[in-house]
């Protein structure tokens, strides 16, 4: 099914493959792709921790994708809020999601209004947190070595 407007959230934070999977599944299904780019205070909330990259950065890299149409800064965690906002027909999201207390909390709250939720398969081999626990690592490894 393609929809007028799509919207992908996230946090974008150390963009990798698996981002830019979600970025081109979602452009395929949508004539207009508008990606909701976290802000590093609502991240902190969500995650516990900040982002590595500024949300400037985050939000220049992910407009810079040529799946994506506009970019968003999402500050509110109700994405009900974040749609009144940018009025859109479908919210892509990875399929970690589905089946979750999350996911079905998105899926009931978007269907009040008429939004269909569309998963796509998350890339398991790369994530933020595997990326960084791997710069986390290096980072402990070299001030034990002191290199």
């Amino acid at each position: 099914m393609t929809y007028r407007v799509g919207y992908a959230p996230g946090v974008y934070d150390l963009f990798h493959v698996g981002h830019l999977n979600i970025l081109r599944h979602a452009r395929n299904h949508c004539d207009h792709l508008v990606a909701g780019v976290v802000s590093d205070e609502m991240a902190e909330l969500a995650k516990g921790r900040a982002p590595v990259v500024p949300l400037t950065e985050r939000l220049e890299i992910v407009r810079s994708i040529r799946f994506v149409d506009a970019a968003f800064v999402e500050t509110v965690p109700d994405k009900l809020e974040t749609w009144r906002q940018v009025r859109f027909d479908a919210i892509f999201k990875g399929d970690d999601w589905r089946g979750t207390e999350k996911g079905e909390k998105l899926e009931r709250d978007f269907a009040t209004v008429g939004v269909d939720v569309v998963y796509f398969p998350y890339t398991v081999h790369t994530s933020s947190t595997l990326l960084r626990g791997a710069l986390d690592g290096l980072a402990g490894t070299a001030r034990r070595t002191g290199t």
